[in-house]
């Protein structure tokens, strides 16, 4: 296994280049900072360990910068819940408090190999997100549900509220199925995944030509969603240049390849979600209001999993058994001492959190039982 460790602290660089040079299964490569690390890892790294707090780039944006890659393991000496929920948000799966011994850093590493290794033996038709489509049913989530049900009839546009991981993505794909546009395509978009410099072509396609690297024209994601329903993730995240072509577009119903004069006519139902405060992003001059309007004509709001707690269980049910299925493994269950700790756990990451840790767990534990060993929750409790 091939590890990149980033760290800017020279003492904590060598120590743990000494300490892990007794691991002869492990080739690891250290680097003082995000900067030259992203100059040095390429594909034959399987695991990168980084330091939250460095000059320059911190370890957030540096995992950002990864773009999911690689599996991460966040070390920090000053952890809060916000940086937790943030390297959650990214995907991160295990979190080191500084000061921790080689032997803590060891498990952690065995760990991401072991899942790495049973990860390698599925076939690669295998649907890894299958398992991110599912939702309970819960008191907190009727309501959302209810007028989710009433406008998906219609062609309002909607926009999903709610902490990253609550399932908006879901809930956009349940609007569709449940609308007269569900044989037609269902198009999702991030906003907060694609550079600023490349969405509007993603949005509306582009001519041969174009720009630079177009060397043949490509349709962008409103032809692609033609008839049925786009859903625009992290509207907050797009570019304001970019928001006022795409109010002319939902006005006008029709939309331009980049490098063309030519319209071409476009009929979609538009659903959008967010995260942020847009009332607040208006305010200060980062949104359009007269876009939010437009988008807005149906707000629902999607409750964080901590208040779903009769939920909780239903999913990690529903993930156990699919997982099991995925990797041929013999039917789990949950202990009665993980069940507890599923509960009481905050769920900063919700759903999102909640599946990335049933998978780990099923892919660790040695039995037919899982435990808060295998959970691992305790490691994600932060200040």
């Amino acid at each position: 296994m091939k590890i990149a460790i980033v760290e800017d602290d020279i003492n904590m660089r060598k120590s743990l280049e000494i300490a892990m040079s007794d691991y002869k299964e492990f080739e690891i490569q250290t680097f003082k900072n995000a900067k030259d690390a992203l100059k040095g890892i390429d594909d034959s790294f399987n695991l990168v360990i980084t330091d939250i707090n460095m000059p320059g780039m911190d370890g957030i944006e540096f995992v950002k910068t990864l773009g999911g890659k690689f599996e991460v393991i966040i070390m920090t000496g000053n952890a809060t819940l916000q940086r937790a929920i943030e390297s959650i948000h990214l995907g991160v799966k295990d979190f080191l408090l500084k000061p921790f011994d080689v032997d803590t850093l060891i498990e952690a590493i065995k760990r991401e190999d072991k899942i790495q290794k049973v990860k390698r033996t599925l076939p690669k038709t295998s649907n890894d997100n299958a398992s991110s489509s599912f939702f309970g049913t819960s008191k907190a989530l009727e309501s959302a549900l209810k007028i989710a049900d009433k406008a998906s009839k219609t062609d309002a546009s909607i926009l999903l509220l709610g902490e990253s991981g609550v399932g908006k993505e879901v809930f956009a794909s349940y609007i569709h199925n449940n609308s007269p546009r569900a044989k037609k395509p269902f198009v999702a978009i991030n906003m907060a995944a694609i550079p600023d410099n490349l969405i509007e072509s993603e949005l509306f396609g582009f001519e041969k030509g174009a720009f630079t690297d177009a060397s043949e024209a490509k349709a962008g994601q409103f032809e692609q969603a033609n008839g049925g329903t786009l859903f625009l993730d992290e509207i907050a995240e797009m570019p304001y240049g970019v928001q006022a072509k795409l109010l002319r577009a939902l006005q006008e119903k029709e939309i331009r390849r980049l490098g063309s004069s030519k319209g071409i006519k476009i009929d979609i139902r538009v659903v959008s979600a967010t995260n942020a405060n847009l009332n607040e992003k208006i305010k200060n001059g980062e949104f359009r209001s007269d876009l939010y309007f437009r988008l807005n004509t149906i707000p629902v709001n999607i409750p964080p999993l901590r208040e779903r707690k009769d939920e909780i269980l239903q999913i990690a049910q529903k993930v156990l058994e699919q997982n099991c299925i995925k990797y041929g493994f013999d039917l789990k269950r949950f202990s009665d001492e993980a069940v507890k700790q599923l509960l009481d756990y905050h769920w900063p990451g919700n759903i999102r959190e909640l599946i990335s840790v049933v998978e780990r767990a099923v892919i660790l534990s040695e039995g037919d039982e899982i435990t808060p060993q295998e959970l691992f929750l305790e490691s994600r409790v932060f200040n």
